[in-house]
């Protein structure tokens, strides 16, 4: 534990360096104001500023990106509670109760309530980091190519299965995604794969294209044809945000649940930000005793759900930055710019580039702060933002992404990229397929060919590595539990469908005789 505050203190200060604090509090700016604005989220953000950490220098880097990853969690509540407009999936919740209570003039007292479960649930998260972390430094070495390999898998196959709609459709587009990060040159033998003759696809598929194309234009494309401007009568002072005392003990177990349903699921990879804020909710209607009052107002509705979608923010990063497996696309996005900063995330990570990883809990609770200093005064210009009529959001946000990703690399062959991306991103969410996934396997993919072409090189052919290894096998036999667990259930409910099926048949046959 000793060391542990060391270290902690050590992060402090590479934290409260000007640079580092300045990059920290631009990525929380830019977060809460991209969070604000519809349709635009994260990853978004992220994409659009992943160019920019191309110069920067690892540490501020992240700190950056890692701002915005946390600042937009905030700025999404601002319009699911004030205009019943969530912003991205996981405030979609958060729109039940938070748009009730400003229907009752309490959507300050929402805001204050989101704000303080928010600090409370991310300073949760931080301490659960800082304790595991000399945890997995103690096991780091224990992971070699064939555990690194099978975790891999592990992530792989619960971030597709667990992905929104079907499991089968969640699969197919990680395997797309395990395609795309496989275009290029391949490092054993330099022999081009996938590149069909053309050059500028010897190096692979620029990330940036990959996912501004499939989170940013996509999205574009589908609400290209948005012409209402959003309109609010909310008013907002800053004395309408302190909640009562009896409102705060009211918000206060709701708080610690929903922090301790975030802070487990946000250990677990593939397990997105929607499914824990959706959990943290049913769990305050079970263990409520008026269940039948939730959608009309409930405080509880609002601060579990939050508390929730913090603390698995904050929890996120320890599979991200310790066994390189991201829990969502965002954390995709982020273990992304560590590989692109050359640094390579994995349990080694803590003792190899101690100033990125104690340096970033550090800033956690530094941007957690700014957040609360900056929504105070500014959630008056929040509802104004959100009034951004979509004719000049849509064709700035393209000049942007236009510019971002032709300065990857100076090329006009990205912004062609980007452009087929985006049609493919935007079919894919018309036909309801999942494109999250797609970066996972973008991702992960080369890391997980790498290690495993090491795997067998080290045991000179021998399949069996995977298995007989301890930590290996178990995350292998995780996996197939998994997988057979998603193909009984898919068939279980196809099975129910078509007796049901029958059984109307049946009925309405016994109709008609009639």
């Amino acid at each position: 534990m000793g060391q542990s505050l060391q270290d902690l203190w050590y992060g402090f200060g590479v934290a409260f360096q000007g640079h580092n604090l300045m990059w920290s509090f631009f990525g929380v700016l830019v977060g809460n104001l991209i969070g604000v604005l519809p349709g635009m989220g994260a990853l978004s953000a992220i994409s659009i500023l992943l160019p920019l950490t191309y110069t920067m220098h690892p540490v501020p880097a992240i700190l950056m990106l890692a701002g915005i990853f946390y600042g937009s969690q905030y700025g999404g509540a601002i319009g699911a509670i004030l205009l019943n407009l969530p912003s991205h999936p996981p405030h979609a919740v958060t729109c039940l109760d938070g748009y009730p209570m400003t229907k009752k003039g309490k959507g300050g007292t929402a805001l204050g309530i989101t704000m303080i479960c928010s600090f409370f649930a991310a300073s949760v998260g931080i301490i659960v980091m800082i304790f595991a972390s000399p945890l997995l430094t103690t096991i780091a070495f224990k992971f070699g190519p064939a555990e690194l390999f099978s975790i891999m898998l592990l992530g792989l196959l619960a971030g597709s299965t667990m992905s929104r709609g079907s499991p089968l459709k969640g699969v197919a587009m990680t395997l797309f995604g395990l395609l795309c990060g496989v275009v290029g040159t391949d490092v054993n033998t330099g022999a081009f794969r996938f590149s069909f003759g053309i050059p500028e696809l010897s190096d692979g598929l620029e990330m940036v294209a990959v996912a501004m194309g499939l989170f940013g234009i996509a999205d574009f494309l589908l609400n290209v044809n948005r012409m209402k401007t959003i309109t609010s009568n909310a008013k907002m002072r800053i004395r309408d945000m302190r909640p009562s005392m009896a409102e705060l003990k009211e918000a206060f177990w709701p708080m610690v649940r929903g922090t301790a349903v975030g802070t487990l699921f946000g250990a677990m990879p593939g397990t997105g930000p929607t499914i824990t804020t959706f959990i943290a909710y049913a769990v305050e209607q079970k263990v409520s005793k008026t269940p039948e009052k939730f959608g009309t107002g409930m405080i509880a509705g609002v601060a579990a759900p939050e508390a929730s979608a913090h603390s698995k923010t904050q929890v996120d990063f320890i599979p991200t930055m310790s066994l390189g497996i991201p829990g969502d696309a965002v954390m995709a996005l982020l273990l992304g710019a560590l590989l692109i900063q050359g640094i390579q995330p994995g349990p080694q990570l803590i003792s190899e580039h101690p100033d990125i990883f104690w340096g970033l809990i550090a800033s956690f609770w530094i941007g957690n702060v700014i957040l609360m200093i900056l929504n105070v005064p500014l959630i008056g210009v929040w509802v104004k933002m959100l009034q951004v009529p979509y004719r000049y959001l849509f064709p700035s946000a393209m000049f942007f992404i236009a510019v971002g990703v032709f300065t990857t690399q100076n090329s006009l062959f990205q912004i062609w990229e980007v452009l087929a991306f985006g049609i493919i991103g935007a079919l894919l969410m018309v036909l309801d397929f999942s494109v999250a996934p797609i970066m996972l396997g973008f991702v992960l993919g080369p890391m997980m060919e790498e290690n495993f072409r090491r795997a067998l090189l080290l045991s000179r052919g021998d399949m069996m590595i995977f298995v007989q290894r301890p930590i290996s096998g178990t995350f292998m036999a995780i996996s197939a539990m998994l997988l057979i667990a998603v193909t009984w259930g898919a068939w279980r409910k196809k099975r129910g469908k078509s007796v049901g099926e029958k059984v109307l048949e049946e009925t309405q046959g016994t109709t008609v005789s009639a």
